[in-house]
């Protein structure tokens, strides 16, 4: 069952510092059940002024997926989540921790600052590329989604 979303392109904001990371996840995308742009962040800070459409970020579209990573420079993960889950503006945007962290504290940290699901990245290429269809099969298809006014 496809929702409303899918008769749209959905976009997504990936919050990585890893170049491999993000390739794998826009290759993941290429097959997706649902038409999607990938726009990425390469710090916190970064991501921040896409989600504000601060400076360069003037015209950036509000995601309807964010795919965070949580050990990057300048701003780390939780930093962006917590920045995220306070802002009225942007609170209900689903934000996926992605992550290669297992620590139970980083888990634990980011459910505390509501992150909506926490995932562990694989190590194996098919299996990060089959996560990653997964994830956003369900986000994007399965779930219904707050949407911006128009």
């Amino acid at each position: 069952m496809t929702s409303q979303l899918a008769e749209r392109i959905m976009a997504i904001l990936v919050v990585d510092d890893n170049p491999g990371d993000v390739r794998l996840t826009a290759e993941a995308l290429k097959d997706g059940e649902v038409e999607s742009r990938l726009y990425v962040a390469g710090d916190g800070v970064e991501a921040l002024a896409f989600l504000r459409r601060e400076g360069r970020f003037g015209d950036a579209p509000r995601p309807d997926l964010i795919l965070l990573d949580l050990n990057m420079p300048i701003m780390n993960g939780r930093q962006v989540l917590a920045e995220i889950k306070e802002d009225a503006a942007l609170r209900q945007i689903p934000v996926v921790i992605l992550t290669g962290s297992r620590e139970m504290d980083d888990i634990v940290r980011t459910y505390d600052l509501h992150a909506n699901c926490y995932v562990t990245k694989p190590i194996d290429f098919e299996q990060f590329i089959d996560m990653v269809k997964s994830i956003t099969d369900f986000w994007l298809t399965m779930v219904r989604l707050p949407m911006e006014e128009h």
